[in-house]
């Protein structure tokens, strides 16, 4: 009896010892889990492909300044449960992401966004330039006339220019500027639909398309906010009566590379389909990217009987019924004579 006595004791000592050495390594692993990672740099990114297996995006972290040990994650990575819903993308984590935390964001897909900000006014190449120089955006357009870009949009024998709204637009490490052409392009759609929807019952503009291109007019000739719905109210007032709008930034822009800064009477005199001087009516296309505010001037002028207005040269612009009220603001704000 003494014998089996000891026995039994034995066997439940051995048995304590191992449900103690199981919770001590269970609460080594709720540590660990919990426990701020080590990072070689302040910030580590990694880019997972598609296909990786959990293995590779463990070793991967690992790689890249994780200072820990990679069979650790994959194993975490197994043990979670979600090793298949890990997503392709790229990340970046910075001190104080944990295994657990790690982990949440290759799940819910958290990747480090990168931003391209597209400016009211901007031509199309300016818009190209950026787009170009964005860090780590797929210069895949590049090459592209405005055709094959229109095309690729779904926007087959639509004009290229203006037709991308201004705004800033997030993307992820690697994507296309294609992706960001098409959001800004649909963006510009939804935009001008509304506006247009809620159109003066009296415009003369008969198209959407119209009022884009007055938009980007007003866009370009504003430089005070407030001034923006005066100015759409004078091309309205022109529209209406038949006269040349004889706004210089269609002129600029019909110039092209030949403007080099300084716009000449040889210039206004010069035909082009984008002289508003030598031809009545708006130009064939937009001549830049017009915000939000300069669509709703088109649509909703302020009731005016302005037909001129000139630069005062503090941003503002001086409004005149008569040419006779309008030569005498030229006088005053741009000859400076009394």
């Amino acid at each position: 009896m003494r014998q089996r006595g000891k026995g039994y004791r034995l066997l439940r000592g051995l048995a304590a010892a191992l449900v103690l050495s199981a919770a001590l390594g269970a609460a080594a692993v709720w540590w660990w889990l919990n426990q701020p990672l080590s990072l070689a740099r302040p910030s580590i990114e990694v880019s997972i492909e598609a296909g990786s297996t959990p293995r590779d995006v463990a070793q991967a972290w690992v790689d890249a300044g994780v200072q820990t040990d990679a069979s650790w994650l994959y194993a975490w990575f197994r043990v979670s449960g979600q090793a298949r819903r890990i997503r392709a993308g790229s990340y970046e984590i910075e001190p104080g992401t944990t295994p657990r935390t790690l982990l949440e964001v290759l799940v819910q897909g958290r990747e480090t966004l990168q931003t391209v900000r597209l400016l009211e006014g901007w031509t199309l190449r300016q818009v190209r330039d950026a787009l170009a120089a964005a860090p780590n955006l797929k210069a895949t357009t590049r090459a592209w006339d405005d055709a094959r870009l229109m095309q690729e949009i779904g926007a087959p024998g639509v004009s290229a220019e203006g037709r991308f709204f201004p705004d800033t637009y997030a993307y992820a490490r690697g994507v296309s500027d294609l992706t960001v052409l098409r959001r800004a392009y649909r963006t510009m759609q939804q935009r001008l639909a509304a506006v247009w929807a809620d159109r003066s019952g009296d415009t003369p503009l008969k198209s959407a398309d119209e009022a884009l291109i007055l938009a980007s007019i007003v866009e370009k000739e504003t430089g005070t906010a407030t001034d923006r719905p005066l100015i759409a109210g004078v091309f309205i007032n022109r529209l209406r009566l038949g006269m040349p709008l004889q706004t210089d930034p269609t002129v600029i822009y019909g110039l092209g590379d030949r403007f080099d800064g300084n716009l000449r009477k040889r210039d206004l005199l010069a035909d082009t389909p984008f002289n508003t001087y030598t031809r009545s009516g708006l130009p064939p296309t937009p001549i830049a990217l017009p915000g939000m505010a300069s669509l709703r001037a088109a649509v909703r002028p302020e009731a005016t009987k302005a037909l001129y207005f000139v630069a005062r040269g503090d941003g503002s612009s001086a409004f005149s019924d008569t040419l006779a009220e309008h030569n005498r603001a030229v006088n005053r704000y741009q000859r400076g004579q009394p």
